[in-house]
C-alpha cells in the first residue's frame, strides 16, 4: 500500500459513504483510478466491508457486557467458537493470552437477558467458567484506527 491507499482507507474509515468523485478530489486522482484502488483494497481484504453504525440503545440493546470465558482442558476450541458464533447476543469475540481463552462483548436488552446469555455460555461444552463485567456507559467505540505506513 502506498500513501494514496492509506489516505483512501482513512477517508473511508471516517465516512464510508464518500463518493468516488469526492475521494478522487481529496487524493488528487481521477474517479476511475480511485474506483480501481478501492476495488483492489477490497479484494486484498484491507477493506473488509461497509455497514451502518447503529446506536445499540435505539434498537433495544442497552446492556453491554464483557464476558471472559475459560475453556476446560478437554475443550475443542473450534466447537466453542461455533457455539459462540451462533449466539446473537455476542457481538465480538477475541482469543486471549492468559487465564481466559476468549473475551466476548455482548449486547442485550436487559439484565435478565444477560443472565440468560451467561447461563447459555456456561452450558457450552468446553467452557469451564465465565467472568462478566457490565459497562455502565460507553465513552467511545469503533474509533478509526490510526494508520501508519
Amino acid at each position: 500500500m502506498d500513501a494514496i491507499d492509506l489516505t483512501l482507507v482513512e477517508l473511508l474509515q471516517g465516512n464510508a459513504r464518500l463518493s468516488y468523485a469526492e475521494l478522487a478530489r481529496q487524493v488528487g486522482l481521477s474517479s476511475p483510478a480511485v474506483h480501481e484502488r478501492v476495488g483492489k483494497l477490497e479484494s486484498a481484504g484491507v477493506i473488509r466491508g461497509y455497514r451502518a453504525d447503529v446506536d445499540p440503545e435505539a434498537v433495544g440493546l442497552g446492556v453491554t457486557a464483557f464476558i471472559g470465558l475459560v475453556e476446560d482442558s478437554g475443550a475443542d476450541t473450534d466447537d466453542v467458537l461455533e457455539a459462540l458464533r451462533a449466539m446473537p447476543g455476542i457481538e465480538s469475540c477475541y482469543f486471549m493470552a492468559g487465564v481466559e481463552s476468549f473475551l466476548c462483548m455482548a449486547r442485550v436488552g436487559t439484565i435478565a437477558q444477560l443472565e440468560q446469555l451467561i447461563l447459555q455460555l456456561n452450558r457450552i461444552p468446553g467452557i469451564a467458567s465465565t467472568r462478566t463485567a457490565i459497562a455502565l456507559s460507553t465513552k467511545w467505540e469503533d474509533r478509526p484506527q490510526q494508520i501508519t505506513s
